[in-house]
């Protein structure tokens, strides 16, 4: 059932949980707690400072900070200043933060002193109004050194500082739901990152669509180790924990013993969520023996393709829901769901959540395929974004008529669920057969002595492009191929079995866990030439 009660502007939300929730928690992580009538207070001081400093409506503020407290509050307050948060992976080279600050146009940067130098380098040639730093341990930790550590570099300001001080304005609280709030930037898995328009209302929507049916409600408390700077995050972790009254403690990182210790549960309450990534998942059932989390209900993945395997081994192991999503940054994330009660569909993505309506369409003649035939997922509902940052020509290619062409290929089952099995640019074409690697890859997922994998294809002389499969190994010990590449055989055609393994430590992945392929084909290439 659509919960429409949460599809309000963020001011509303946060008002709301002040007077009937005031001393729940919010967010917390290891320095700051927050409730949620200090998250209505401290938002709306924010917002107010950021206008004082002269941020005008539809100005952008680049948050560029690691996960903490600190990021959901800029992620809220900012649009309640009329303007739009933008955040950047805090691992990013510095020539990809470079990018996202000249294409966005940012007039703030919110950063720590972790990153506080490369935003000083950058600062230079960019047209900065102020930079706001969040020092390691609030208060007291010297956040306002300069470059020669005697002080305070100009237009530099303690966020501390913000916190405590009344600000001279009010909130603005003047976007409509339609105006763009957030603009992320797509994972730049096959080229330039594309800064992603979202809005109050495509964002709150999924949280009314996807998040609140799902189960996820005011006495929740989830575990979130996900980047904050993903749009996976941003809706599910920030919007919906508000929207819905509910507690997070904010993970720094990803690490198996990390999460195991803290699903024990906390000052918050035990947890009940925990979101994740395909590869976390991975890892856990890897390397826990037990999962000591009495209050966990569920866990969700989403991000990148969940293998069946993978699903079937942890909910074997710990006796957890794992539920399955897809979705993108440009539909606002969630496009399908697996849900907690009715048929599940392992290795499947789930089916299309409430109100958005998915086709299917062969790329050649953008016909709708029949069931079990393979298809580009195109979407059109009201969490399609509105489109690109100053990219018309992007914009107009992938959104047409209000329906958003994803890239992604699917296969849908009579009973609606989407299996998804690749991009139409991951295709490889072998000696005129199509292989996807998604297929491949869950096929090695599935063999006992593989921890992870990934395929690409590579040049042949005669074929044109045969798999190659990166395999990261289960254990100590190298992989006897030849017994990979049977096992691959029993569950694929004789086609689709890689033509070589390469063992790798890791498989390079973004923050949401999609495969770094070209980074696979540079290493393919240089193995190449090495010979």
């Amino acid at each position: 059932m659509l919960r429409t009660e949460y599809i309000r502007p963020v001011h509303e939300i946060l008002a709301g949980h002040a007077a009937e929730r005031p001393e729940r928690i919010a967010f917390v992580d290891d320095v700051r707690t927050i409730t949620y009538a200090d998250l209505a207070a401290t938002t709306a001081r924010l917002a107010g400072h950021l206008q004082g400093i002269g941020v005008e409506r539809g100005d952008r503020v680049l948050l560029y900070l690691d996960n903490r407290v600190e990021v959901a509050e800029s992620y809220l307050a900012v649009p309640r200043a009329g303007a739009v948060a933008v955040c950047v992976n805090p691992a990013s080279p510095v020539a990809e933060v470079e990018h996202v600050l000249a294409d966005s146009g940012a007039r703030v940067v919110v950063t720590d002193a972790a990153h506080l130098g490369v935003v000083r380098e950058l600062a230079v040639g960019a047209d900065l109004l102020a930079v706001v730093v969040v020092a390691d341990d609030e208060p007291g930790a010297n956040a306002g050194a300069g470059p020669d550590g005697r002080g305070r570099a100009d237009g530099e300001i303690r966020y501390a500082d913000l916190l405590a001080t009344p600000a001279a304005e009010d909130p603005r609280d003047c976007l409509d739901l339609d105006d763009t709030a957030w603009m992320l930037y797509t994972s730049g898995t096959t080229g330039r990152p594309k800064g992603v328009y979202l809005t109050q209302r495509g964002c709150l929507w999924v949280v009314a669509a996807c998040w609140a049916p799902v189960g996820i409600g005011p006495d929740d408390v989830l575990l979130s180790p996900l980047p904050l700077f993903h749009s996976y995050a941003l809706v599910l972790c920030v919007l919906g924990v508000a929207a819905v009254g509910a507690s997070e403690r904010i993970l720094p990182r990803f690490s198996v013993d990390d999460v195991a210790q803290r699903l024990t549960g906390g000052p918050e309450g035990d947890v009940t969520v925990m979101p994740g990534v395909p590869t976390m998942f991975h890892y856990m059932v890897d390397r826990l023996d037990v999962l000591d989390a009495p209050g966990l209900r569920m866990c969700i993945s989403a991000g990148a393709i969940l293998a069946a395997a993978v699903n079937e081994r942890f909910e074997k192991a710990f006796s957890v829901p794992l539920l399955d999503g897809y979705g993108i940054t440009e539909t606002s994330t969630m496009v399908t769901m697996n849900w907690p009660t009715g048929e599940r569909v392992m290795g499947s993505c789930g089916l299309p959540i409430p109100g958005l309506t998915v086709r299917l369409v062969d790329p050649a003649t953008q016909r709708d395929v029949l069931p079990g035939e393979e298809g580009e997922i195109w979407v059109q509902g009201p969490n399609v974004t509105p489109g690109y940052h100053h990219l018309p020509d992007a914009t107009a290619a992938a959104i047409v008529d209000g329906w958003y062409r994803t890239g992604d290929l699917a296969r849908r089952d009579e009973h609606g669920y989407l299996r998804i099995s690749g991009r139409t640019k991951e295709l490889i074409i072998r000696g005129g057969e199509n292989i996807y690697p998604a297929e491949v890859e869950d096929a090695l997922l599935a063999l006992d002595t593989v921890a992870d994998a990934a395929v690409v294809g590579v040049p042949h002389e005669h074929l044109g492009e045969v798999p190659v499969a990166f395999v990261v190994p289960r254990g100590p010990g190298a992989l006897d191929h030849d017994s990979v590449l049977a096992g691959a055989g029993q569950r694929l055609s004789s086609f689709k079995v890689p033509a070589r393994l390469v063992e790798v430590e890791t498989i390079p992945r973004t923050g949401s866990g999609k495969i770094l392929r070209f980074r696979l084909r540079d290493e393919m290439a240089s193995l190449t030439n090495e010979r």
